[in-house]
């Protein structure tokens, strides 16, 4: 999951939320106590799950379900395959979240389907319920009949008004990191992959889409069908129903969005079919068929989300210049590193992330030149930089060493996705691109469809790129990178000239000067205005923001990412005259990191904290369930209450 590679660090320490760089809420909680995840015998432990996939795995999928927009619900079953690992099992263990199980059943040998005992533990956050069935024949095919609760976390209802064309409901899913379970009883952890299947039923005016074989020329009729033949992790289960039509980019890839978006979207990612391209000529066949694109309402929390054949979109992203079309890349990207070779548990984050990153920079090297690919990667270290210094050692990691038993709520964020790649780009500038593409494009190949965690990516690496190139690059230097806190003095450095050019027009401006020439700005792309505005003073006084609006009308702006960082400080410094766009922004936009950072400023002092309170009640109905944990948790830590918690991830 993914912003765009013009991220500005969230204040905190965050766990991993998939590929969006919108970095997610912690998964706090301390492990739960009468329903803890039991030691799997696997070799990963995973302290986000139940699951016991050492016992018994869950093979493929098939789910029955009907969306209920008048209860905001989805009601039906999931039938599991199963492969009964260890002989002694006799039961499955399922992860939950504020799911009703009405009734499950086994498949016998003659084919009989019989009652099975099973028992849901109390909630424990943040993992919710634990699910466990009693199969005394070990079943191979095992059917769970539930509901979802209209409070599910990994599902958002929006009515009619909530949506652009203001006539359909709209419903999406926003599975990674463990909000699966909230819609669907599985084993909620990447260590298990499988295939599914779905029959699903909905009002016939909506469309309904999964992370599956949706078929571009489906009709709407109330009654659909789809198949995902490669196996997948939990977090790329997704689901979405609304006033939805397709609008082709290329052979196999395009773009689904409501009626009045559609057009526009397809025209922004035009070049969506060259990036699978460059990808395939850099890293090996793309392997999932087609690619298409949901363009969400602004609601979505997230910048994008990787679910495969189906990634889920922003529409912040689309600004008419195609300069935020690096989310693209990257959630393209994750077809390849994420997708295909997947983090064994959210501690490995970057593997996923990281990679990703790094992968995303060489497809916008390759499609939009080197200068752009350098600015955005500068602008990406920079917030690195800033903001790692203030992190505990174990968040500034990229993963913990093996041996080491992680927290339930050990932090992962941005490190994950910026300092990962810092890492790949200093094997590419030691081994060289040509060797390091070559031994890249042989790790997607080597472990497709598994997951992997950082001793593994070490031992291969070691064995592939290392002794195969000797003197380059240590192992020790590996584990450095990996394991050891801050940004090693290995690191490679990446100028930017044209960003060197924007620093120098804002010093001169601060030391008393003129404010840059608009024949000079004009040719200014939103990397050039990020970087200017996040290069300001913390505090500036309201001449000088105003000399500023007046030249270049920040207030107002529909760029999310000029915005996100132009509102903090016109907060900050007591800009009023940007107050009532702010309140317009914060209740059209639910994406988490270009919101969040507004509502930390203004929860700053008691002025603000009143228009933040005043915002969120007005927007509350509109945001993403993760959206609004998230602001209720900045409010009531300015407010003192403790008793508000952090939504889990």
């Amino acid at each position: 999951m993914r912003s765009s590679i013009l991220t500005l660090c969230l204040a905190g320490a965050t766990v991993l939320a998939g590929c969006s760089r919108d970095a997610a809420p912690a998964a706090g909680g301390a492990t739960p106590t009468g329903g803890e995840p039991a030691a799997q015998s696997t070799a990963h432990f995973d302290q986000h799950s139940y699951a016991e996939p050492g016992k018994v795995r869950i093979e493929d999928l098939a789910l029955e379900l009907a969306v209920d927009f008048d209860n905001r619900q989805l009601g039906g079953s999931a039938t599991y395959t199963l492969d009964w690992v260890d002989p002694q099992a006799t039961q499955l263990v399922l992860d939950t979240r504020d799911l009703t199980i009405e009734k499950v059943v086994g498949e016998r040998e003659d084919g009989k389907w019989v009652d099975l005992a099973f028992d849901m533990a109390q909630a424990q956050p943040p993992l919710g319920s634990k699910l466990v069935i009693e199969a005394p024949q070990r079943s191979e095919r095992i059917r769970v009949t539930y509901r979802t609760a209209p409070e599910a976390s990994g599902l958002q209802w929006l009515t009619p008004a909530m949506t652009a064309g203001g006539e359909q409901p709209f419903m999406f899913s926003q599975s990674q990191q463990i909000h699966a379970r909230s819609w669907v009883p599985l084993q909620d952890t990447p260590q298990v992959r499988f295939t599914y299947t779905a029959h699903v039923t909905s009002p016939k005016d909506v469309m309904v889409l999964m992370s599956a074989d949706n078929d571009p020329q489906a009709e709407r009729d109330g009654d659909y069908t789809f198949k995902m033949p490669q196996p997948i992790p939990s977090y790329l289960l997704a689901i979405a129903a609304g006033d939805l039509v397709f609008e082709p980019i290329g052979e196999r890839s395009g773009v689904w969005a409501e009626p009045s978006m559609v057009a526009k979207a397809a025209e922004e990612f035009a070049d969506t079919e060259k990036m699978i391209d460059v990808t395939e000529a850099l890293y090996g066949p793309y392997r999932w068929e087609r690619y298409d694109m949901l363009v969400l309402p602004p609601s979505f929390p997230y910048g994008g989300m990787e679910n495969p054949r189906l990634s889920f979109i922003t529409p912040t992203v689309i600004v008419g210049d195609k300069s935020l079309v690096s989310l693209i890349a990257h959630e393209l990207a994750h077809s390849w590193s994420g997708n295909l070779v997947t983090f064994a548990t959210a501690n490995h984050g970057w593997l996923n992330e990281g990679v990703t990153s790094y992968v995303e920079g060489r497809i916008v090297e390759e499609l939009y030149g080197k200068e752009r690919a350098d600015m955005e990667t500068v602008i990406a270290r920079n917030a690195l930089r800033e903001g790692i210094g203030e992190m505990s050692d174990e968040a500034q990691s990229l993963a913990i060493r093996p041996g080491v038993e992680p927290a339930v709520d050990a932090p992962m964020g941005d490190v994950a996705y910026d300092k990962g790649a810092w890492f790949l780009s200093f094997l590419e500038d030691r081994f060289g691109r040509a060797e390091f593409d070559a031994f890249l494009r042989q790790y997607f190949d080597h472990f497709a469809f598994q997951g992997i965690d950082s001793n593994t990516f070490i031992e291969y690496a070691s064995e592939n790129l290392l002794a195969k190139y000797p003197g380059k690059v240590t192992r020790a230097e590996l584990e450095q990178w990996i394991y050891e806190p801050g940004i090693p003095e290995s690191a490679p450095e990446v100028a930017s000239p044209r960003l060197d050019a924007v620093d120098a027009a804002r010093k001169a401006w601060l030391d008393g000067g003129e404010l840059p020439a608009k024949s000079a700005t004009e040719a200014w792309t939103t990397q050039e205005w990020v970087h200017f505005v996040e290069g300001l003073p913390d505090t500036l006084s309201t001449a000088q923001l105003a000399a500023l609006d007046a030249a270049y009308a920040f207030t107002g702006t529909a760029n999310g990412e000029v915005a996100q960082r132009w509102y903090p400080l016109a907060v900050r410094s007591g800009y009023g005259e940007a107050d009532a766009a702010i309140a317009v922004f914060l209740k059209r936009v639910g994406r988490r990191k270009l919101i969040m950072p507004t509502y930390e400023a203004l929860a700053a002092t008691p002025e603000g904290l009143a228009l933040a309170e005043d915002v969120l009640a007005q927007a509350r109905p509109g945001y993403h369930p993760i959206t609004t944990g998230s602001v209720d948790a900045v409010i009531a830590k300015a407010k003192g209450d403790d008793t508000v918690a952090t939504p889990a991830d």
